[in-house]
């Protein structure tokens, strides 16, 4: 994409810390749309109109957080905040990603155990749903006009929406195979296999940015063995800190310590996101510890779905019906209990994800120009586009056919969410004003039926 007379030829002002504050609590609220919509709402805010971070730092982010276990989204966040402002930037960042979903999910899980069926907050996820739909097609689309910039990579995007939606192979497996193309391409055809976004194609259409492809990395992304070791067992004294805690107060088998051991084995085996590690929390919640049902599960993804934040915030439900269910605070502690599991929940699903990125962070920086570092990324990146595609695919299946597909069309689903792209590709309007304006929808024809 060429420049305009309309592309901004000036840097933007330097973002204090504050102001960067303001924005990933802004944008804790607004996240909808699991890890495509949210990857493609930063795309949009960071990289086109605020110019914060350049297309290519951008994706370069990206590809790294696609390759961690843990939810992609919240780590892109931790790695830009990091990357502006140090190590409290990346914790302000990431924190402020997942808090307002954790508040938020408290509370729609304590009416939903209390109260049972809400239609209110049924007509209104109604009209979210194709929404979020709408949005994931429309990442995939942004992502991949953006990242696809070979003929290789396109063939690649289409082989893994195919292996994941024809054959089901796993995402972990799509990843790793993806890598190591682009490792080989990057020896074989490495003009295939540069990353996107350089100066002269996507990144010129918007203008220089505060963290340019050019911007020297700053001092605290150098690695540095004593910051690396430091942070590793900061990270390993609060997880120590917090399960010794629980065992002494609870005993080893008391449900909130079996939480926190289960949630940290989660954390680490969560590659593809939330998806690849739904099975694994539904085998454990429901079969192995009751902490919740089968049917309980499906309403849990269900708000995790419309809700704002990582989609792998459904952990956090889990966690407060499972406190709630086992009456860990007795009868009469039930909210208590459940806001107690959610916590324990979030707490050791997350905390990895805030290592990986201090951890890691500075290696990738360092191999940011190094076209047999970057070759893999950008691999990935493009299997990546492939597996939103999915997504997006999964999402429209479940909004259009929620009973099967013998069952009837949802035509009204089908017209909001064609609605809500429409304005997205051609008008241009934002995600949060299509999901208020699609969730009033549904909230209004929830009253009508």
């Amino acid at each position: 994409m060429s420049s305009t007379p309309e592309t901004p030829t000036e840097k933007p002002q330097s973002v204090s810390f504050m102001e960067a504050f303001i924005y990933w609590l802004k944008l804790g609220f607004i996240s909808f749309g699991g890890p495509a919509g949210q990857i493609s709402m930063m795309h949009q805010e960071l990289v086109e109109k605020r110019r914060w971070i350049s297309e290519h730092r951008f994706l370069h982010a990206l590809n790294y957080t696609m390759v961690l276990p843990g939810p992609e989204a919240q780590q892109l966040a931790t790695y830009i905040g990091w990357l502006m402002h140090g190590v409290w930037g990346g914790i302000a960042a990431g924190v402020l990603f997942v808090i307002p979903s954790l508040f938020i999910l408290i509370g729609l899980t304590w009416v939903y155990l209390s109260y049972g069926d809400v239609p209110a907050v049924a007509g209104i996820l109604y009209g979210i749903k194709p929404a979020v739909t709408a949005i994931v097609v429309f990442a995939a689309f942004r992502i991949g006009s953006r990242a696809l910039k070979t003929n290789s990579l396109r063939v690649m995007a289409l082989l893994a929406f195919i292996a994941i939606y024809a054959f089901n192979i796993p995402f972990p497996y799509i990843v790793l195979i993806a890598g190591m193309i682009g490792y080989a391409g990057s020896r074989i055809a490495p003009e295939q296999f540069k990353a996107g976004g350089h100066h002269g194609d996507g990144s010129s259409s918007y203008g220089p940015a505060i963290i340019d492809d050019d911007t020297p990395a700053p001092a605290h992304t150098r690695f540095k063995w004593s910051r690396f070791i430091s942070y590793t067992l900061i990270g390993l004294t609060i997880w120590i800190a917090a399960m010794a805690m629980l065992a002494t107060s609870y005993g080893w088998d008391g449900t909130l310590t079996q939480m926190g051991w289960f949630f940290t084995k989660a954390a680490l085996v969560t590659f593809g996101g939330a998806y690849a590690v739904l099975p694994y929390v539904y085998q454990g919640g429901v079969e192995q510890f009751a902490w919740l049902t089968g049917t309980q599960m499906i309403d849990g993804l269900a708000l995790g779905e419309t809700t704002p934040g990582p989609l792998i915030m459904v952990v956090s439900f889990v966690g407060f019906v499972g406190g709630w269910t086992k009456e860990v605070f007795g009868p009469d502690g039930l909210f208590l209990a459940g806001v107690a599991g959610a916590c324990i929940a979030a707490l050791f699903t997350f905390l990895p994800s805030f290592l990986f990125i201090l951890l890691g962070g500075p290696t990738v920086e360092a191999t940011r120009g190094d076209l047999k570092f970057t070759a893999p990324l950008t691999g990935i990146t493009a299997a990546v586009v492939g597996v939103i595609l999915n997504l997006a695919v999964f999402f429209a299946i479940h909004v259009l056919w929620p009973a099967g597909i013998d069952a009837n069309f949802e035509w009204v689903s089908a017209i909001i969410g064609v609605a809500a792209f429409i304005a997205l590709f051609k008008y241009k309007v934002g995600i949060v004003q299509v999901i208020g304006a699609c969730a009033a929808i549904g909230f209004g024809y929830s009253l009508v039926m």
